[in-house]
């Protein structure tokens, strides 16, 4: 009996001393980086490329490519989104990079994200194109990648009703 006692007591402090933890712990809500929103290259022949991808591999595609569709970690009921596109190698959209890539970052908090950003000295390649689905903007890292931060508006896009991998 002492040893079912013992061993419920050590559960029972580990179960609030975790609990307590999650409460007491900040959770980083400032303007952030908090996933990966697409993963955009080029491609000598995209519709092709696309083809092979959904026979062989069974990626759902669209017009763009293959949009995933998850469910975020931290409220299981909302849906997220991460688009794979392969795009023309003859592209300008990734300039003025000359890489054969871009990573698309969801962010929260892009207006206070681009103003932290810029007291840094990094200024965005353009300014926030407004969508129904969620704000834009692009930016250069140190090693001549662009990359586009994208606040998403998963609701709207979802209603946009496009194919998924899920």
């Amino acid at each position: 009996m002492k040893k079912f006692t013992l061993a419920a007591l050590l559960l029972v402090s580990f179960m609030l001393g975790y609990g307590f933890s999650r409460f007491t712990q900040p959770v980083n809500t400032g303007p952030r980086v908090t996933g990966i929103g697409g993963i955009f290259f080029k491609a000598k022949d995209p519709a092709a490329l696309k083809t092979w991808y959904s026979k062989n591999l069974g990626l759902q595609m669209g017009e763009y490519g293959s949009n995933f569709e998850w469910h975020q970690g931290m409220d299981s009921t909302k849906k997220g989104f991460t688009l794979w596109a392969p795009f023309k190698e003859t592209t300008k959209y990734f300039q003025p990079s000359e890489k054969q890539f871009m990573i698309n970052y969801r962010v929260e908090g892009l207006d206070r994200l681009l103003a932290s950003l810029k007291s840094a000295g990094i200024l965005p390649t353009d300014s926030i194109e407004k969508a129904s689905y969620g704000n834009f903007v692009h930016l250069m890292d140190p090693e001549g990648n662009k990359i586009e931060l994208w606040e998403p508006n998963d609701v709207e896009y979802a209603k946009l009703g496009k194919l998924t991998t899920q």
